[in-house]
C-alpha cells in the first residue's frame, strides 16, 4: 500500500503567485512564519514590498543627482532572494559576477584603481558642474516647471 505523502514534502514543490520558496532551517524565524497559514503569505508580502521599496529607491537614485545608485538595487535583490527561489536563482548570477570582478581587481590592482579614481574624480566634476551653473535649476526652467 503506498504511503501518503507528508504535508511538508506536498507543500515543497508548490508556488503561489510570488513564485517558489526557498528553503529554510528548520525551527528558524522564517520556518515559524511560514508554518502559521495566517502569517505565510504576509511574510512573503513584507518581503516582497522590502525588496521593492529598495529597488524602486535605486531607481529613483539613477534619476536623481547621486552616487548611490546600485547599493540600494542590490539590496533589494539580495531581500528577495532570501524567500524567492526566481530572486535566488538571478542573484546568484550577479553574486558570481561580483566574485569575477573582484578577483579581477586583485590581481590588476593599478588599472583597477585607476578606474576608480578617475570615476570619482568624475563624479565630482559632474556634482560640481551641477551646483556652479545651477543646471537643476536651468533644467526646471527648460521644461517650464519653475
Amino acid at each position: 500500500m503506498p504511503s501518503k505523502p507528508s504535508a511538508e514534502s506536498a507543500t515543497r514543490g508548490r508556488t503561489d503567485a510570488l513564485g517558489g520558496e526557498r528553503p529554510v532551517p528548520r525551527g528558524s524565524f522564517r520556518d515559524r512564519m511560514r508554518s502559521r497559514p495566517g502569517t505565510r503569505l504576509v511574510w512573503r508580502a513584507c518581503v516582497l514590498l522590502a525588496g521593492l521599496l529598495c529597488i524602486a529607491a535605486g531607481g529613483a537614485l539613477v534619476v536623481l543627482p547621486g552616487p548611490l545608485t546600485i547599493p540600494p538595487i542590490i539590496l533589494g535583490l539580495w531581500i528577495w532572494s532570501t524567500e524567492f527561489e526566481w530572486a535566488h536563482r538571478f542573484f546568484a548570477v550577479w553574486k558570481e559576477k561580483g566574485q569575477h570582478a573582484w578577483q579581477h581587481a586583485k590581481r590588476h590592482p593599478v588599472s583597477s584603481w585607476t578606474v576608480t579614481i578617475g570615476g570619482l574624480v568624475l563624479a565630482g566634476v559632474v556634482v560640481w558642474a551641477v551646483l556652479h551653473y545651477d543646471l537643476v535649476d536651468r533644467a526646471k526652467q527648460l521644461v517650464g516647471l519653475s
